[in-house]
């Protein structure tokens, strides 16, 4: 498979994604008709290797925070750096930072791989698998435990969007994740009916960065002036997704992911079902399919 280091256009139909593997294993936009449904990686942005500015980037080996930049698992303390300045945490793995080996098979697929090798902390291997059809984007990721150790894992995709002022966000899950300081997530709660997106909504007024648990599978991003949207289907072991969506900001996000944020800092965390964390012996690997649909409307 030939190498491919900075971009890669994916076709099908009236969709078009182009990928960015150099910056993060990202997507770098997503479009149906000319129409953006993911907010997309400007120019500047791509020369600067912005992963912030991107469509879409993998978490991996884990989405979302790790309180006080450690954890501790099997008798063994991990520690982390900050890695999102001026956030004090480390958040979303490690994959995210790091360039990826890219091939293309075809127009309408391409495949993205990473390997990490950090024995004081995560050494994996990941793969990222894309194939556009005229129905929409499949990605599926894998990824591998090659350390000596058996460690805890999770995955995801952080999508963003721009927060058009009629965009609507419409998702089914059970329960809901408390916010605590400086923006850690704890206490599982019954999802309260006024923090609902059963039924499509508006993006809350106020600030929210929260985890929902029990996913039903099904995200669907509305742009009614656009014309345009994009629904983020996902199984098992995608049981959680965040809602980020900061009023003073021009984008949300609606990430898709397998464990529960703050999940490795909870001591019932590595045993909670609920909570997502995949346990990786050495040479293990574990797996999961999204699927982004956009579409007219």
């Amino acid at each position: 498979m030939p190498a491919v280091s900075e971009h890669i256009e994916l076709r099908a139909g009236q969709l078009a994604v182009d990928l960015a593997p150099s910056i993060g294993g990202s997507i770098a936009s997503f479009r149906i008709d000319g129409i953006d449904v993911m907010r997309p990686l400007s120019d500047a942005d791509r020369r600067a290797g912005n992963v912030l500015g991107v469509a879409s980037f993998p978490m991996i080996p884990f989405a979302n925070r790790i309180g006080n930049n450690a954890f501790e698992f099997e008798g063994r303390r991990y520690r982390f750096e900050a890695n999102n300045p001026p956030e004090i945490y480390h958040v979303h793995g490690t994959g995210w930072h790091r360039p990826w080996v890219a091939g293309q098979a075809g127009p309408e697929s391409a495949v993205l791989r990473l390997e990490v090798s950090e024995p004081a902390a995560y050494s994996y291997a990941a793969e990222q698998r894309f194939t556009l059809t005229k129905a929409g984007l499949e990605l599926v990721t894998t990824v591998t435990n090659t350390g000596e150790r058996t460690m805890p894992f999770g995955f995801g995709h952080h999508p963003w969007f721009d927060r058009d002022a009629d965009a609507m966000v419409q998702f089914g899950a059970r329960t809901f994740h408390l916010n605590e300081p400086e923006g850690m997530i704890g206490q599982r709660i019954a999802l309260p009916p006024e923090m609902s997106f059963e039924t499509p909504q508006p993006l809350p007024k106020y600030w929210r960065c929260t985890d929902y648990g029990g996913w039903d599978g099904s995200a669907t991003i509305t742009f009614p002036r656009r014309g345009a949207g994009i629904t983020v289907r996902g199984g098992a072991p995608y049981h959680h997704i965040m809602l980020y969506a900061d009023p003073a900001r021009s984008v949300f996000c609606v990430e898709p992911q397998t464990n529960a944020s703050g999940a490795f800092n909870r001591p019932e965390g590595f045993g909670d079902l609920e909570d997502g964390i995949i346990v990786l012996a050495p040479g293990e690997s574990t797996m999961g399919t999204l699927t982004f649909e956009a579409f007219r409307v």
